[in-house]
């Protein structure tokens, strides 16, 4: 991660951002003059993750381009808890488009916008993992082969949670939604089915392509900043955990999407061009059953009785992440028993 890592411990003290530091070292959010994009009013759940990384990547996004910003939003979670009509909890131009076509509709929005001349305005198209994974798919692709001047940002909470949690291209194995039931020899979600969005953006050698969560906000903050200082198609893959849809508590979500990270389930890195150029490396490798634990969606791994044997598939996939992208440094990776 190309930012300057700084510790958010700060003993005695309940300021959020890192408000005790000097200005110029505070994130967007410690800001007094942040955006807010996505205001209070909203209607997402509690302990929403992708309410958390709306609101950072929007706001970042809108201080790097000086709030020269156009919004598009697939059908979704967030389209649905932030514009119930006539209201909307949006401070920004923000455009709301059918499930499967953000990407095109941001595309068009570009395309105005450049044929009118306007070339200091940019544009970030937004969706769930099922508008982008799944139904968007055609369209993202489309964009990324016409190296569309939009950054594209996928809110992964891994199912379709507005609809009533059904699987998604990007629900993991084993997981329990309402089309993969927790029943039969291997139940939850198959082993082997759905796809890698950023492995795929990454096949495009388009400019910009990350992955990140909302557990690291500067780091997030950086890599919304960082795809805004250049152009073509850039695409930002942001895992926001869902307490509803995977029955964690509300206040897990941030440790929950921690743990992703820190178990290699979910890898976090930039490419430009096709090429990794940075990853987040892991101190110490968390084991994939204390992240499986904190959620209902597994917890028939662990009763009526324990399935070491899909665990051990599971923290298989997660050993596979650490090694194929150099999660451990070479002095972290002689200190793991």
């Amino acid at each position: 991660m190309a930012v300057q890592q700084i510790a958010h411990q700060q003993t005695g003290s309940l300021v959020a951002g890192n408000r005790l530091l000097n200005l110029e070292r505070r994130s967007g959010q410690a800001q007094p003059d942040r955006a807010n994009a996505l205001t209070c009013g909203h209607r997402a759940c509690r302990g929403c993750g992708e309410a958390l990384g709306a609101r950072w990547v929007v706001d970042a996004a809108l201080r790097a381009t000086g709030n020269r910003l156009i919004a598009v939003n697939a059908t979704g979670c967030l389209e649905v808890f932030s514009t119930p009509y006539p209201e909307s909890a949006w401070q920004l131009p923000w455009l709301h488009s059918l499930f499967g076509n953000a990407p095109a509709v941001a595309t068009g929005v570009a395309a105005a916008l450049r044929a009118k001349g306007c070339t200091d305005i940019r544009v970030l198209g937004q969706g769930g993992d099922g508008g982008t994974v799944d139904i968007g798919f055609g369209c993202l692709s489309g964009m990324f082969e016409r190296n569309d001047d939009v950054l594209y940002v996928c809110y992964d909470n891994e199912a379709y949670m507005n609809t009533g949690v059904q699987r998604s291209g990007a629900t993991p194995p084993a997981a329990r939604t309402a089309t993969t039931q927790a029943v039969g020899p291997e139940p939850g979600n198959v082993f082997g089915q759905g796809k890698n969005v950023p492995a795929i953006a990454m096949a495009h050698e388009i400019p910009y392509v990350a992955t990140a969560t909302v557990a690291d906000l500067r780091d997030l903050e950086y890599k919304v900043t960082r795809a805004m200082q250049l152009h073509g198609a850039r695409y930002l893959h942001v895992l926001v955990p869902c307490p509803l849809g995977w029955g964690s508590e509300a206040h897990d979500t941030i440790r929950l999407a921690r743990l992703a990270t820190q178990c290699g389930l979910f890898p976090v890195y930039e490419a430009e061009h096709g090429e990794i150029t940075a990853v987040t490396t892991i101190r110490r490798p968390a084991r994939v059953v204390d992240y499986l634990c904190r959620q209902s969606r597994y917890a028939h791994l662990f009763r009526p009785r324990r399935r070491t044997d899909v665990i051990a598939r599971i923290q298989a996939q997660a050993d596979r992440n650490i090694v194929r992208y150099g999660l451990l440094s070479p002095r972290d990776a002689e200190e793991v028993p």
